[in-house]
């Protein structure tokens, strides 16, 4: 009944004359709602209304506690598409989903263990997959499993996933288990019925993997792109919370009225005010997409190849960047998603062709379509690259189910044959497994921790890039009182110069592309 109530303690408000400078209807119905009640804050405002009040500054009379109007002026912005510093950190702070972040949680694991079928998983266990959720959950601050359970069903398809015996021997587990806040069950996606009838019957919070990987994304987010990622990323689950809600209100009388004679029911107002917040967000990625391909055609212009890093999420891929650059900046963390923004990281080759490593966001099992699409500025990175170096945790257990949904996630990416076939796989952390042999022809076992086969990688790194990119690493003579030097610093990548002042010329060490050594041979030879 509480939401109910709100909402009803607002029908009087809204039909007031507006007496505030509005930008649209929209913004005067939501401003009017900042008076309900002395108990009603900015926070409270928010989960009422789904919409950020960020568009507007707080002027000089009256708050939100008093339960006055509160003046606002709306600031006039150069682009309204482009969220600046603060409106996206506001975002950011109020769109986190409701209950997954406060305080500490003591967690519940179920794990559905399918018996046949098409979600059946062949390539794992249902103990290792058990073990990644106790790691997903224990990435968290805060968090804690105080239980886990492994229960076979035959319908996963159903509403409670479990059939009656089984559902009903697992809610007495967990009523019984004490201190119990939330429960994590160990699938993609729950259905937003799913969910209101697991947290009906347990009495808790319910999580999936869905929300808490984006729980943990929101965690280790630090820049602006990442933030916007997420809150993309959260727009699905912010929908689900939007219809239980609403259904809850609808069983008590509430949730089809019309609010304040504007035609639109409640549930249809925060539909259009998520619409818009979706757009908004959109338009803002793809300004920054935008920015990303300029700076990938300056590297273009510049010359300097492209070494993607990729790889299930904590397979060493940072640890080896840095290894490979000497980039003392670089600190990795043994956690899960420790990277979520692209990182470029410069180093050189032994025939120093100096080339850029791509630190990428790691990949996970059974991802949904959505969150990876919500990423998708930031994978395209990938597609852009040179060369892809595939780096694999050789010591997990689950290394072969890794690999393959990481090429699973590669493919849904379409990134291009070229790419997919001079793909270099490297076994790392050998440094963990007794008496290591390899089993697989083509890969190059290295220690990034201990570093161990850095070498041999290197040199595989370096011909690949310049078979790809259809370079040759050349020493070529010039008569320096001839344009040839700055001729060839404009046109290829320089590595080395060795003078002959006596002759008046230089040994020029270059990296160069079929087309411009052509030219060359054809302006000076």
């Amino acid at each position: 009944m509480t939401s109910l109530r709100r909402i009803q303690s607002c029908f009087a408000l809204l039909r007031q004359p507006c007496t505030w400078s509005c930008r649209t209807a929209t913004a005067c119905r939501l401003l009017h709602t900042t008076h309900l009640s002395p108990a009603v804050n900015r926070q409270q405002l928010h989960r009422l209304t789904g919409v950020s009040l960020s568009a507007w500054r707080l002027k000089s009379s009256g708050d939100f506690s008093s339960g006055q109007p509160t003046g606002f002026t709306q600031e006039e912005e150069e682009d309204e598409d482009v969220l600046d510093d603060s409106e996206v950190e506001e975002l950011f702070q109020q769109q986190a989903p409701e209950g997954i972040g406060e305080g500490q949680q003591r967690v519940f694991i179920v794990h559905p263990d399918v018996k046949w079928g098409s979600r059946k998983q062949h390539l794992t266990t249902a103990e290792l997959m058990m073990a990644e959720a106790v790691g997903l959950v224990n990435t968290l601050d805060n968090w804690r499993v105080v239980d886990k359970i492994i229960m076979s069903t035959k319908t996963p398809e159903k509403k409670k996933i479990f059939g009656k015996g089984n559902f009903q021997t697992l809610t007495e587990k967990i009523r019984q288990t004490a201190g119990v806040t939330a429960v994590f069950v160990n699938v993609e996606r729950l259905s937003p019925l799913s969910e209101r009838e697991l947290e009906e019957a347990w009495g808790v919070k319910v999580f999936d993997r869905y929300s808490v990987v984006l729980h943990i994304f929101r965690c280790n987010a630090r820049t602006r792109e990442a933030k916007l990622q997420i809150s993309l990323a959260e727009i699905p689950l912010l929908r689900s919370r939007l219809r239980n809600e609403i259904t809850n209100m609808d069983q008590q009388g509430g949730g089809a009225r019309y609010i304040g004679g504007s035609g639109e029911t409640l549930l249809e107002v925060q539909q259009r005010l998520l619409k818009e917040r979706e757009m908004k967000i959109r338009s803002a990625l793809e300004k920054l997409r935008k920015k990303r391909h300029l700076l990938r055609s300056q590297r273009t212009h510049k010359e300097f190849p492209i070494v993607s890093v990729l790889g299930y999420t904590n397979c060493g891929k940072t640890t080896l960047i840095k290894a490979l650059t000497g980039d003392s900046g670089l600190q990795p963390r043994n956690q899960l998603f420790a990277t979520l923004d692209v990182t470029v990281h410069a180093g050189q080759l032994p025939s120093r062709m100096t080339v850029l490593y791509v630190d990428t966001i790691g990949f996970l099992s059974q991802l949904p379509h959505q969150l990876i699409d919500s990423f998708s500025a930031t994978l395209e990175d990938i597609k852009h690259s040179d060369l892809l170096v595939h780096v694999r945790d050789i010591s997990h257990p689950e290394t072969v189910n890794q690999k393959v949904n990481v090429l699973n996630v590669l493919k849904n990416l379409q990134i291009p044959d070229r790419l997919m076939s001079s793909m270099i796989e490297v076994h790392n952390k050998t440094d963990l497994v007794d008496d290591y042999q390899i089993t697989e022809p083509g890969v190059l076992p290295i220690s990034a921790l201990e570093e161990r086969g850095l070498d041999e990688l290197q040199r595989a790194v370096e011909d690949q890039i310049v078979n790809s990119t259809g370079k040759h690493i050349l020493d070529l003579k010039v008569d320096l009182s001839t344009p040839q030097l700055s001729w060839l610093y404009k046109e290829a990548a320089v590595q080395d110069v060795q003078v002959d002042a006596d002759e008046g010329s230089a040994v020029i060490r270059v990296i160069i592309s079929r087309a411009a050594y052509g030219r060359y041979k054809k302006l000076f030879k």
